[in-house]
């Protein structure tokens, strides 16, 4: 059985789900899973919050595949897409390139975040004395990922690494109060 590993391609920005549509016509999902990031956000427009979809990694497609020679050139062949993501770590010699898989610690929270499917959704926080827990969502177990709540916006900066960078990202929570219990009269 074939090891499969996560790759970051670089794509012309806003053509992410262009570029994952030709990645089906060109490979079956047993040799190559592709995934666009996305998360949901509140924008206020006009005095209206609308709930948005937001790529996590705009211009980027991360793929799931066993690198091979073919799998390489094919890659090369798919429209709008730019370059396999590098760190400088394998080098391809029959086209003079470097490309790099992703480290495994950043796929998995970014896995845990996405979950089942491409949307981080929102997360349920309560905050008390400065003090965030989060109760519900992709958050959940990751308040250490947390670095500013928006109160107003109602949005989270999370803290991610991909492929050795660092990067706040806005993600869309709940900021749930918290239960006061009522003090009954005696009668």
């Amino acid at each position: 059985m074939a090891i499969l590993y996560w790759y970051a391609l670089f794509v012309e920005s806003g053509q992410e789900e262009v570029v994952q549509k030709f990645l089906n016509l060109y490979f079956d999902e047993t040799s190559l899973h592709s995934v666009v990031p996305k998360r949901r956000v509140p924008e206020k427009k006009a005095g209206a919050v609308k709930h948005v979809l937001k790529k996590m990694f705009p211009g980027y497609v991360l793929i799931k595949t066993r690198m091979t020679d073919e799998v390489f050139h094919t890659l090369k062949k798919v429209p709008k897409c730019y370059k396999l993501l590098s760190q400088g770590t394998v080098y391809s010699k029959d086209e003079g390139t470097y490309y790099s898989k992703i480290d495994e610690r950043e796929m998995s929270l970014i896995l845990q975040l996405i979950g089942d499917g491409e949307i981080v959704g929102y997360s349920g926080i309560y905050i008390e004395n400065s003090r965030i827990s989060v109760t519900s969502g992709p958050l959940q177990g990751m308040e250490g990922i947390i670095t500013k709540i928006d109160r107003h916006k109602k949005r989270a900066k999370i803290h991610l690494n991909f492929m050795g960078a660092e990067r706040i990202i806005d993600v869309g929570v709940e900021i749930l109060s918290p239960c006061i219990p009522q003090l009954q009269k005696a009668t």
